[in-house]
């Protein structure tokens, strides 16, 4: 399925947009109109147990035949009832690993007795599962277990648990078989769950659980990435109900882990391998204590007593300088003294400072030669670049390559001889899913003719090429003289002329030299020394040559052209200068066009008005995303961003919106807002209403439809972000003019999923890339999708190098009852109008922009906030005016008029 395949059928009911039915934007930005659309009723449930999501129209018939397979393994589901205990462990412990260790000895002790020779599934929390019920409702145990990590100086000790198993419910194994069946619209969360659970007891017990993926050393001998750190290999797993019944999706996986090494070494790594013949500086110890903070650590002077900590910190003197009481009567030793007494130990390095563990009000210290990092803990703060590219060398597979993997992991597993899948009746297909389809066109593609997603804008026009009369260029490189610099621009003025803009070969003002760290101060006196020789005018782009490594400079950049100066900016690396490639000078050239409001490509199928359910009558099309600040960032904002279609039909222009909520809030908050004005009274904004205010004042149209692609949504937050962000959408339209209610058709874009799809034989290139992967337009709607809702898996671009990943799309509402080809179709297409590149993107544009304008605004959170997490918040609203909000999340600064109108973000 590619955009040249889809000859595209007009709504059979269009609504005529006539001239006495369109919105008029008025002097105060709102909206207003003499004539209401035709009444449209949109019943709307107020909770998630009156919604229903979109069910399926049918299937997909476009296209070429041909089969692929994916990385599901059909399940066969047992005959026997599930039943439910509620665990309860006294004393209480949060570890899962503890609880863990405390029922696997109940069971060893007490299975053949009093549990009736049940093997029971256990979640590590609150809940233990059989197949069949025990001979009790209610029951008491007493285990004893020994602690390996009590206290500093005392023998190991053996700790008495008491646990009780009180009955809860029974899975309804019917309700499960009808919802595969497509006879029921709600899943049976409770009995997935169990099965889930259930299939992962044995991998639970063997690797190491993270997440929903399982990792060992000895899966493949790990990978050293630099820094202490090391990629684990291993596998993801997880119980899916799809067309085909209950199926097992297994991927390959991988991640970081800290080297399991002597301390003394892993800082070494750290910070160079000279630390033990000197002291340390400041910076070493902010890094070291960075890295090692929560680690557990084993000690290693005592042979075969390997007691384990977790480090909460450094000391602030060197071990030389440490003393304690060892007595009532307050008499002080020294740590080294200590450990050669008590230990025979002699500590070496005494000039390193020593490990903490404990709080600060009992803290235990701890010489780093005598600790050992333990085996098994992940890394789970940022990767630098370095590492990153080493990660990426471990998980890039060849498709041929990674589907052996899944294969040989499978069968490793053994299923079949799994004890607890043959307890719970549960039985593995160990043949990937073979799916036929009848979807991907690999017929002649365009005008352009893209060449399996892909194709080459040199000695091509630009559909709009825009006109760049005032530009100028600042130059933050020390490397790059000015000489080059000047060479640099005369090749990219000559490339935007060829790619079809207006582009004045010379600047306003000569190429202006700075230093990064006065970043601020540069862009001012450009900008002020351009408006000077303009008589006013402002400038159109302001190009910008920055260092490979420029920390900050980058982000800061950005932020005052955006927010401050309301400049147009193009950032070109070093590295790009000195080596002028044609292709990454088109490359810019197109970054640049749409930048300055122009369009690049342009779909036939647009132009013609072939594209279903879009070309008919004015279509906006919506992108929306929310991005969470990164792990052990415990307060600094989330960002949402909002892009919209500008131009119809060709839908290849997006305006954009970013604004900050509270932490990790999911539901994007500023859709739809109103607030009291001592002046105008209640007054409606919110991006929603904003974008589609644009759109009119873009086309002098009024969108008759919204298409709302939703990225980021994880299938546990479906129902509630529907019911959030759809009434948003119908409130913003409302506060319009009455009775605007366009249909509205509301999908969900995910990445973050484990299928992946293999062509049926790996040797016929007929049916492959050149990476071997599957062939861009491949679409998959049947079998591994859902058993009746409206879904389908999009692999929408050429893969590059590993396996690809198609995008897995959820139609959750839909108002405008598009077909499986309509769907399908258009979203494919509008990957084909990408603006940045000449390939199609994996996924749908709108999202991507967003996810981008989302990522963007993180750089507009002043520094001190960024350092010191505090939160931030906006879209569009004077800077001077924002105050921290009701929900005490701090206002972004606001994007200057300018700069919203146009794809900044690109």
């Amino acid at each position: 399925m590619r955009p040249s395949s889809r000859h595209c059928t007009v709504a059979q009911k269009p609504v005529n947009p006539g001239s006495a039915d369109i919105l008029a934007a008025t002097s105060n930005g709102s909206i207003q109109n003499d004539h209401n659309l035709p009444g449209m009723e949109m019943g709307f449930p107020t909770s998630s147990k009156s919604l229903n999501f979109a069910s399926r129209p049918g299937f997909g018939q476009v296209g070429t035949k041909c089969i692929v397979k994916a990385n599901h393994f059909f399940a066969e589901l047992p005959d026997k009832d599930l039943n439910q205990y509620d665990v309860t462990i006294t004393p209480e412990v949060t570890s899962r690993t503890m609880n863990r260790a405390i029922m696997a000895e109940l069971v060893k002790l007490y299975k053949e007795s009093e549990l009736g020779m049940r093997l029971p599934a256990y979640d590590g929390r609150k809940s233990l599962y059989t197949a069949g019920e025990f001979p009790f409702s209610w029951k008491e145990f007493s285990v004893k277990l020994v602690n390996e990590d009590d206290g500093i100086n005392g023998p190991k000790r053996e700790r008495e648990y008491k646990v009780v198993v009180k009955f809860v419910a029974r899975a309804n194994m019917h309700h499960l078989g009808q919802f595969l069946a497509g006879k029921r619209a709600d899943a049976p969360q409770e009995a997935l769950q169990i099965l889930d659970i259930v299939l992962r007891e044995l991998s639970t017990k063997r690797y190491c659980p993270i997440g929903r993926s399982f990792f060992s050393p000895d899966i493949r001998a790990p990978q050293r990435l630099g820094d202490g750190l090391e990629s684990w290999c291993g596998f993801y797993q997880s119980i899916r109900p799809t067309q085909m019944g209950l199926s097992l999706n297994i991927d390959m996986a991988s991640a970081a882990f800290i080297e399991p090494l002597p301390v003394i070494e892993f800082v070494a790594q750290l910070v160079g391998k000279d630390l033990l013949s000197r002291p340390l500086s400041d910076s070493d110890r902010v890094k070291i204590k960075k890295a090692l903070r929560g680690v557990k650590v084993e000690l290693t002077h005592r042979g075969n007593v390997r007691r384990k900590y977790r480090v909460s910190g450094l000391t602030s003197q060197p071990t030389r300088e440490l003393v304690f009481p060892v007595d009532d009567n307050s008499t002080m030793k020294s740590i080294v003294e200590y450990f050669q007494e008590m230990y025979g130990f002699t500590i070496q390095h005494t000039h390193l400072p020593c490990l903490q563990v404990g709080n600060q009000r009992k803290a235990n210290y701890l010489p780093m030669e005598a600790c050992k990092i333990v085996e098994g803990q992940r890394y789970t703060k940022r990767l630098n670049e370095r590492q990153i590219t080493a990660l990426l060398k471990v998980t890039c597979q060849r498709p041929r390559d990674r589907e052996h993997d899944i294969l040989q992991t499978v069968q490793h597993n053994a299923y079949d001889q799994d004890p607890y899948a043959k307890e719970f009746g549960v039985k593995i297909s160990e043949k990937l899913a073979s799916v036929e389809l009848k979807y991907h066109e690999t017929g002649k593609e365009k005008d352009c003719l893209p060449q399996v997603g892909q194709w080459n804008m040199m000695n091509k026009k630009m559909i709009n090429g825009m006109t760049v009369s005032r530009w100028a260029c600042i130059n933050f490189s020390r490397s790059v003289q000015e000489s080059v610099a000047r060479g640099f621009c005369i090749e990219l003025a000559q490339m935007c002329q060829v790619s079809g803009m207006e582009f004045n070969p010379e600047p306003v003002i000569p190429i202006y030299s700075a230093r990064p760290e006065l970043v601020e101060k540069a862009l001012k006196h450009v900008y002020n020394a351009s408006m000077n020789k303009t008589k006013g005018k402002e400038l159109e782009l302001l190009l910008a040559i920055l260092p490979d490594n420029n920390g900050s400079l980058y982000g800061d950049l950005k932020r005052i052209c955006e927010t401050d100066l309301g400049l147009i900016s193009q950032c070109c690396l070093t590295k790009h200068v000195f080596k002028i490639s044609k292709q990454y000078l088109a490359n810019v050239a197109l970054k640049i066009n749409v930048k300055t409001g122009g369009r690049n490509t342009v779909l036939l199928d647009a132009i013609s008005c072939r594209i279903p359910l879009v070309s008919d009558i004015p279509t906006i099309i919506f992108g929306a995303d929310v991005t969470h600040p990164e792990n052990g960032e415990d307060s600094s904002p989330s960002i949402a961003a909002v892009v919209a279609s500008q131009d119809w039909p060709e839908v290849t222009k997006y305006a954009g919106l970013v604004c900050a909520q509270a932490h990790r809030q999911e539901l994007i908050q500023d859709l739809y807002k109103t607030w009291q004005d001592p002046a105008r009274g209640t007054v409606s904004g919110g991006m929603i209403r904003d974008l589609l205010v644009s759109f009119r004042k873009a086309t002098g149209q009024k969108p008759l439809r919204i298409i709302f692609y939703r990225d980021g949504v994880s299938e546990g937050q479906f129902y509630q972000v529907l019911l959030y962000e759809l009434d948003a959408i119908r409130k913003a339209c409302a506060s319009l003019e009455p009775n605007y209610q366009p249909p509205v058709t509301f999908i969900v874009v995910q990445k973050r999923h484990h299928t992946r799809l293999f062509a049926n034989s790996h040797r016929d290139r007929s049916s492959t890339d050149k990476s071997g992967n599957i062939l861009p337009g491949t679409v998959v709607d049947s079998k591994i999708c859902h058993p009746a809702e409206f879904d389908f898996y999009l692999c929408s671009h050429a893969g590059i190098q590993g396996t690809s990943r198609p995008a897995h799309y959820h139609v959750l509402w839909d108002e405008n009852n598009f077909t499986a080809d309509g769907i399908q179709s258009l979203t494919n297409n509008l990957c084909y109008t990408y603006a940045r590149c000449t390939r199609s993107v994996s996924v749908v544009p709108p999202a991507y922009y967003a996810h981008l304008a989302a990522f963007r605004a993180r750089f507009y959170m002043e520094p001190e906030m960024q350092e010191n997490g505090s939160n931030s918040c906006s879209n569009g609203q004077n800077k001077g005016t924002r105050v921290v909000g009701e929900s005490g999340v701090r206002p972004l600064p606001a994007l200057k008029e300018n700069v919203k109108r146009v794809m900044f973000y690109c």
